[in-house]
């Protein structure tokens, strides 16, 4: 009888395990609470398992539906997936492509992409929009943008796909004005607590992905702003420390105004790599032109 389950069925599983009611599940699906009902049943009927004990007041979902709703969530990605890329093998050339770009990701490898992308398709439109850390994820979820470049490790869910593009080098500077910066002449090594002593530079998410959390930051006295410009100005402004892409900082090392700082609290020589990746969503099909932007994405970072 598995056989005779229907994708329809799983989306139903899926939506009231989501929504946490047989009745919020069917406003979801735009279905009367009967239908959901039953398509539940018949799906309990055909697998000889109960995937919701519904004594209580709302349906509680039984160790056997929690372990099949995993193997429900595969299919359906798989059956989007598929989708999508039928969907883009048969579409045209698109009028507009959207690109979200962490703040890490140097910007000269997107505008070579697009130099690239308008030698291929010159009528294509682009718009870019720089976010930090949650907002390129969170910029596809919304199907805001086409295409994502996302920086780190933090982010990662199962609607969007993932491919390495290449590394970006994050140091720990400050300016030359800042009082940590005698300890850089003295070449005296600092621990965490010599850091926690000084004001640390954030850059803050205006997403929701990373409520509650925080990533690198070793000071209780902290600096927060909403662009990494700003953190860069205010870092060579003499105003705390922080840690910025090598690329935006290498000219002002050289130049005398940023120094390294001594620690290896923050990566091995105050530097560690941050991975970046090319992202869309598994389901939203790709056109030729974003296919064009994404292998010239690709060939810009390496």
């Amino acid at each position: 009888m598995i056989d005779a389950l229907t994708l329809d069925q799983l989306r139903v599983f899926a939506a009231v395990a989501d929504t946490g009611s047989f009745r919020a599940a069917a406003r979801r699906l735009s279905r009367v609470q009967s239908a959901v009902s039953h398509a539940i049943a018949n799906m309990e009927t055909q697998l000889g398992v109960r995937l919701f004990d519904r004594s209580g007041h709302r349906p509680v979902m039984t160790p056997e539906g929690a372990a099949l709703l995993a193997n429900a969530r595969d299919i359906l990605l798989r059956v989007d997936a598929m989708r999508a890329r039928a969907q883009g093998l048969g579409e045209g050339v698109e009028l507009e492509l959207s690109l979200a770009v962490d703040t890490l990701f140097p910007l000269a490898a997107v505008g070579a992409a697009i130099n690239a992308l308008r030698a291929a398709y010159p009528s294509v439109a682009t718009r870019i929009s720089v976010l930090p850390l949650g907002g390129p994820i969170e910029a596809l979820l919304a199907r805001s943008h086409t295409l994502g470049i996302v920086a780190g490790e933090h982010f990662r869910h199962p609607h969007i796909a993932m491919q390495a593009l290449s590394s970006v080098q994050m140091v720990a500077v400050v300016g030359a004005a800042h009082a940590l910066a005698r300890h850089v002449a003295a070449g005296e090594p600092l621990a965490p607590p010599a850091l926690a002593d000084h004001v640390q530079i954030v850059q803050s998410d205006p997403s929701a992905l990373s409520q509650g959390r925080d990533f690198a930051v070793l000071s209780p006295q902290t600096c927060r702003v909403n662009t990494q410009d700003a953190k860069h100005a205010l870092i060579v402004a003499g105003a705390g420390w922080g840690r910025l892409p090598l690329w935006q900082v290498e000219r002002d090392l050289a130049e005398g105004r940023l120094l390294r700082l001594p620690t290896d609290s923050l990566g091995r020589g105050s530097q560690v790599a941050a991975e970046t990746y090319l992202a869309h969503r598994i389901d939203q099909p790709l056109g030729p032109a974003a296919r064009v932007l994404a292998a010239a994405l690709r060939d810009a970072a390496r």
